[in-house]
């Protein structure tokens, strides 16, 4: 286990440098001057020398990545060229409003999923089944920032019931756990967690179904075992499969809340990404994109963990 872990470990260094230079060159090869917004229209060439200067423009390429990586290790993202904050620091703010709303939509859809797919595949082939398949299609072909427009609609506008906007009390970015903050939470981790939840609700659906089709199975029943103890079989070998696509699944609920964001005003890193894109903040940019990404990867390393755990068989290999 032990040197599984650290093969792993070893593996995700160069995926984590290759991701950084991905972020850092996406960025660089979008049309346009990220300086434009920050300069005055009728700037002088001089002034214009020296302000890239100043955010390190002027250099080759290849340089400003050893740069811009260098300062990245040490947790220095440089500057926002639109407001002239810390990167960093508005960066971990909008993160963790991301993190608060990801797991809020975790708690909602995946025990749903994992339960209603337990249910569809245990009941395959009955109205049950195509019920709760019918809902999991249904889930995933939603577009979310239309339903996220349709909630907000019907029990913002219409009911009254729940906030449209913002993290707390008149669209604060302020987080606190009283109820006050928590209603303004509900529409956007409802809206999030409809399509991972139909992910999930399907691939659990078909894995159940396929093996309870197989040959121990039906082993397992001519010895007598009651019902109970062979669905904590099936649960135990559909578990590693489930669990990369919920690993999967959190890396989407992390970076493709951007438009979920918006919709609600929620101050995440999805609208901190959206607001850079319009203002053509690089650095902004390339930090939100690297943690959002080194986010990912370290979800890909825990899920693989976790899988070796249930099943061993995989860390043999």
């Amino acid at each position: 286990m032990l040197g599984y872990l650290l093969r792993r470990l070893i593996y995700a260094v160069p995926v984590a440098i290759g991701v950084s230079l991905i972020c850092f060159l996406l960025v660089h090869i979008a049309p346009g001057d990220p300086l434009v917004a920050v300069m005055p229209i009728d700037a002088t060439a001089e002034q214009e020398a020296e302000m890239r200067a100043v955010y390190g423009f002027d250099k080759p390429l290849p340089v400003q990545f050893g740069i811009w990586l260098g300062n990245a290790v040490q947790g220095d993202l440089g500057k926002s060229i639109a407001t002239g904050r810390p990167v960093g620091a508005e960066v971990a703010r909008a993160v963790a409003n991301t993190l608060l709303l990801a797991a809020a939509a975790s708690v909602i859809g995946f025990p749903l999923g994992l339960l209603l797919g337990f249910m569809a595949g245990y009941l395959n082939n009955t109205a049950w089944d195509r019920a709760i398949t019918a809902l999991a299609i249904g889930g995933v072909s939603t577009p979310n920032y239309w339903l996220g427009m349709v909630l907000v609609i019907v029990f913002s506008v219409s009911l009254g019931w729940l906030p449209s906007m913002g993290a707390g009390p008149g669209g604060s970015g302020d987080w606190s756990w009283d109820w006050a903050h928590v209603r303004h939470l509900i529409l956007p981790a409802v809206t999030l967690a409809v399509v991972p939840m139909g992910i999930v609700m399907r691939t659990t659906r078909a894995l159940v179904a396929d093996i309870l089709d197989q040959d121990f199975v039906q082993a397992l029943e001519a010895k007598g075992m009651t019902r109970a103890g062979i669905l904590r079989h099936v649960a135990r070998n559909a578990a590693p499969t489930a669990l990369s696509v919920i690993g999967l699944q959190l890396g989407y609920l992390l970076g493709g809340s951007i438009l979920i964001e918006t919709v609600f005003n929620w101050p995440g890193s999805g609208y901190l990404l959206s607001v850079a894109i319009l203002q053509r903040d690089l650095p902004m940019l390339q930090g939100t994109i690297l943690v959002l990404a080194m986010f990912f990867v370290a979800l890909n390393l825990i899920v693989d963990l976790l899988q070796s755990v249930i099943d061993p068989r995989i860390s043999r290999a």
